[in-house]
């Protein structure tokens, strides 16, 4: 098992460090609260944790399963929660799963996949221990906003893709690797977008039903944390709909690039037809063509089709087909 941190606080400054290979203090004032941070642990390393907390087995079961998507389950006296991380990779949006275990006097974290541990936040949150104080259910917002805060870069990489790529379908065709990665783009930010739905959902709990282990003057903070999710749900949709209009985009200027090339090639097959046509007349073996013994008729026929084709080709000229 690998234990990023354990700690017992009280009035939200560090009371002790807890060893897990020993038994677990039990927490003796109200205000006192343990946060146990846990990085892809085994079955067995949350067994001694789950006795002790009393962590309903479903729960536990679903904290080392990685795959699920987010939500908020109340077992008893805790609440279970599961949200997900995202960064990106090259051109393709990796996920971690982060399970919570939330109780009045506890909060547990599990971490799989996800590249941003929680030091920097839990550094951050015991140095203002005013804050820390709240207890588990700030530390709870904390979190969910630590992993909310991290779609931020990742949405600002993908904007920027999208709008070279804009630009670029402008100026000029799409080849095939490139039409592929457009569409790559926009399979990534429809599987964000199915992740978005569940957080702001989960975010929203918070708000719409009483949770005991939630108190009451914590819910703004949750309100922050729900502007937040629905703020990177705007701009993923924002993405999608630009994509969406690249492709399209894209299409219309290519039918429209092959319309000129089509219209070049009719005004250039009219223009050779005539001296087409007016050769094959005289290329007949016919005895008797009054035009065969004049003395001028060469020059007079080639004088006429440079005319007829000089005439077509400034029309087509004028008219853009040129």
């Amino acid at each position: 098992m690998s234990v990023v941190a354990a700690r017992l606080y009280r009035d939200g400054k560090i009371l002790t460090e807890i060893d897990l290979a020993k038994p677990i203090p039990h927490v003796e004032k109200q205000g006192d609260f343990i946060w146990i941070g846990l990085h892809e642990p085994d079955d067995g390393a949350l067994k001694r944790i789950q006795e002790h907390f009393g962590l309903h087995q479903l729960a536990v079961e679903d904290a080392l399963d990685p795959r699920h998507l987010p939500k908020m389950e109340p077992y008893g006296d805790h609440l279970f929660l599961v949200a997900r991380t995202a960064h990106l990779k090259g051109e393709r949006i990796e996920y971690g799963n982060t399970a919570i275990f939330v109780g009045r006097q506890f909060i547990i974290t599990v971490r799989h996949g996800s590249d941003r541990a929680h030091t920097p936040l839990r550094a951050q949150l015991e140095a203002t221990p005013w804050l820390l104080k709240h207890g588990p259910d700030y530390v709870l917002h904390a979190i969910l906003d630590f992993v909310v805060d991290g779609y931020f870069p990742v949405v600002d990489e993908l904007e920027e893709k999208v709008l070279a790529m804009e630009d670029h379908a402008v100026e000029s065709f799409l080849n095939r690797s490139e039409t592929a990665r457009l569409f790559t783009l926009r399979r990534e930010l429809f599987r964000l977008h199915r992740i978005l739905g569940p957080m702001e959902d989960l975010a929203s709990q918070f708000l719409n039903l009483h949770l005991p282990q939630i108190d009451v003057d914590i819910h703004p903070y949750f309100r922050d944390l729900l502007d937040h999710i629905r703020r990177v749900i705007y701009r993923v949709a924002g993405l999608r709909d630009t994509l969406t209009s690249v492709i399209e985009t894209s299409g219309l200027l290519e039918q429209q690039r092959q319309g000129a090339i089509t219209r070049q090639l009719a005004a250039w097959a009219a223009i050779l037809a005539v001296p087409t046509a007016i050769a094959g007349i005289y290329g007949m073996n016919f005895d008797i063509m009054p035009e065969l013994r004049w003395e001028y008729g060469y020059y007079a026929v080639v004088g006429v089709m440079a005319t007829i084709c000089l005439t077509l080709y400034i029309r087509f000229r004028r008219a853009g087909w040129l």
